[in-house]
């Protein structure tokens, strides 16, 4: 069913977008066209679905720190990677503090066999042109951003909640991968990942006048929405593409996955829709 924002006037298909983009194997995932069509690249978003989680977590959780079975999680990694065609001992993570840091992923920094273990910490943001390095974003509502400089050969994966939205980290991704690599922004292709849509995001006034402070006034006025009980709807979707475009990528290479976490809290984990009583689903992107 397609359901117009009421605040905003804009159509979210929210129940058959997710479909649409289902990968369907033994253990499930998410793709995107815009980034399926580079052969170099290998990229996915898990579901709740083809995991050995149990309870709340059921069943492909990818938190180790949310009370889960660390066994149940590590082996939730290793199949989630396999059905993407990646390796798990391959992954990079990192602990996501809501910043806006970003890292230039290393072959050093894969995880090994060790994934409840953090190599890095406060990054929210990583990048890299190595083959082989799969970058990861956990989330569970928050945007992940996905790159793919299609001249270098480069990619990027950021983690951008709220606070990670106000910093901008997007437009500082395609600033760190310029500087790394040469990316020049007419040839990013971006994706705007599964994550809460504005129907589903009500927020209060400490985070909309943040939003106000750093963000054009017209661009307030297409994401920002007030309600009669003194709350907002937030659409993190359009503030993260209004990022991208003034950074200096095309729209036409910018695709926002119409998925929210939310409204498809059944297939995504969702921090809203469940309370906090939740995984959490993961992004993988790598070049082969």
């Amino acid at each position: 069913m397609t359901e117009k924002n009421p605040y905003s006037g804009v159509s979210y298909n929210n129940d058959n977008q997710i479909g649409s983009h289902l990968v369907e194997k033994e253990t499930p995932y998410i793709e995107f066209p815009e980034l399926k069509k580079f052969s170099f690249v290998k990229h996915g978003f898990s579901t709740r679905l083809g995991g050995v989680s149990q309870e709340m977590f059921q069943t492909m959780n990818l938190s180790y720190n949310r009370g889960d079975d660390k066994d149940s999680v590590t082996e939730n990694y290793r199949r989630i990677c396999k059905s993407i065609g990646v390796r798990a001992e391959d992954v990079v993570f990192s602990d996501q503090v809501h910043d806006t840091k970003i890292h230039v992923a290393k072959k050093e920094d894969c995880q090994g066999t060790d994934y409840g273990h953090r190599k890095l910490t406060n990054i929210d943001g990583l990048i890299t042109n190595e083959k082989n390095v799969v970058l990861c974003t956990s989330f569970a509502d928050c945007v992940p951003l996905f790159f793919v400089d299609k001249e270098n050969k480069a990619i990027g994966a950021s983690h951008s909640g709220w606070r990670g939205t106000v910093g901008k980290i997007g437009a500082k991704t395609v600033a760190k991968m310029n500087e790394e690599f040469g990316t020049k922004p007419e040839n990013l292709h971006c994706i705007i990942g599964p994550s809460i849509c504005a129907n589903c995001y009500e927020v209060s006034k400490d985070v909309t006048w943040q939003i106000e402070e750093n963000f054009k006034e017209e661009i307030v006025k297409q994401c920002v929405f007030p309600k009669e009980n003194g709350k907002y709807q937030l659409d993190l979707w359009m503030l993260n593409k209004s990022i991208l475009l003034e950074a200096g990528v095309p729209k036409e290479q910018i695709v926002v996955s119409n998925v929210c976490t939310c409204c498809n809290s059944t297939l995504l984990f969702s921090h809203r829709a469940s309370g906090g009583k939740r995984g959490n689903v993961c992004g993988f992107i790598s070049l082969v």
